[in-house]
């Protein structure tokens, strides 16, 4: 394959966004190689991505594993600095904020090939943050930068970013989701958990600030075991928040609750058909707070501050904190019922627009 555009995915949120522009540049014909850095390989964080949205199995896989930050992102940029090194891309194109988007976008940079980077411009302003780390320097080596809102372009205007390097493309993750919502009809997840005609709500947590920490884990769970008693909740656990609330000994409070359902991480279709039919969703995921302003949800976020402004400006989610009290006040004050109204071009055409850049690059 000679010079592709190469598409790198690493970790469960990136999944939803490579898969879209996957499939765009190769219904146009581009000569793309898509690479997974196995950043998360567990089957059902990863595989199951690749099945429910009709991607392609990976044309290189690292499968680097878990490590420490600097591990992780280390043996990622050695192993794909020798790719680059054997197939020469003229484009490598990293989306959304993990370890391997900041990894493959630096070793880019440093091989003097273009980078572009899909959700580009998003602040939180918390530095504490792994994330942000990974987005604010992956924004200063990349020179093409896809922004989700209008209000991602500006924050990279302030920070001195050429604006001709900027293109507002709307949310790609949105294509995946209306992809799901299409073809969910066959799953039966809310079946399986015994949740037909039962209002519900969802909890997901995997942000290590939330879940490492014994103190605040365990008035985030007394929270939800008060809302537990007014709301039947159900818990897709990630991996990282099983083995906290196992070695913490939480796990079989949690189990003994009649009213919290605990599950393995669930794939991407069932995962929407929960959502979709809940009453509200508790998280401090970042792509989870896009999700339910666009299926219109009611949506509490466990995190001080977050970098979709636009999910609290014009969707549904309120940012209550991590305090016990704090995310009590935030489920008393919820508002079912809503005004909400879905952001500028997130309407599922997002990965066109951006490979319609592509396509048009004078390399």
């Amino acid at each position: 394959m000679a010079h592709p555009i190469i598409l790198v995915a690493g970790a469960r949120p990136n999944f939803m966004k490579v898969g879209p522009i996957h499939s765009e540049l190769v219904r146009r014909g581009l000569e793309s190689m898509l690479v997974h850095t196995g950043q998360h390989y567990d089957h059902n964080m990863s595989q199951v991505f690749f099945d429910d949205l009709g991607i392609s199995n990976p044309d290189f896989y690292m499968g680097v594993g878990s490590d420490s930050h600097s591990r992780q992102t280390a043996k990622i940029m050695v192993q794909f600095e020798e790719l680059c090194m054997k197939h020469k891309p003229r484009l490598v194109v990293v989306v959304g904020d993990v370890n391997s988007t900041l990894a493959c976008a630096i070793t880019s940079a440093k091989l003097h090939i273009p980078v572009a980077h899909v959700e580009a411009g998003l602040r939180s302003n918390d530095m504490t943050m792994p994330e942000e780390v990974n987005r604010v320097l992956t924004d200063r080596v990349s020179d093409f930068l896809f922004t989700t809102s209008r209000g991602a372009s500006e924050n990279l205007v302030r920070e001195g970013i050429d604006s001709g390097k900027i293109h507002f493309v709307g949310n790609v993750m949105i294509d995946s989701l209306t992809y799901a919502v299409n073809n969910m009809a066959n799953s039966t997840i809310v079946s399986e958990l015994s949740l037909g005609g039962i209002d519900y709500g969802i909890i997901t947590l995997h942000r290590p600030s939330n879940v490492d920490d014994y103190e605040t884990l365990s008035g985030m769970l007394d929270a939800i075991k008060q809302i537990s008693l007014e709301k039947r909740l159900v818990f897709p656990a990630h991996p990282r928040t099983i083995n906290s609330l196992n070695s913490f000994g939480f796990m079989e409070t949690i189990d003994a609750n009649d009213n919290i359902s605990i599950t393995q991480p669930l794939g991407y279709l069932d995962f929407v058909k929960l959502v979709s039919h809940s009453i509200f969703v508790m998280t401090d995921s970042g792509g989870l707070q896009e999700e339910t302003t666009f299926l219109g949800v009611p949506c509490i976020t466990l995190r001080e501050n977050t970098e979709r402004p636009i999910t609290v400006t014009q969707g549904t989610n309120i940012i209550a904190g991590t305090s016990k009290q704090s995310i009590l006040n935030s489920f008393s004050n919820l508002d079912f019922h809503s005004e909400w109204s879905k952001p500028e071009l997130w309407d599922g055409r997002s990965a066109s627009r951006i490979v319609k850049i592509i396509e048009n690059i004078d390399y």
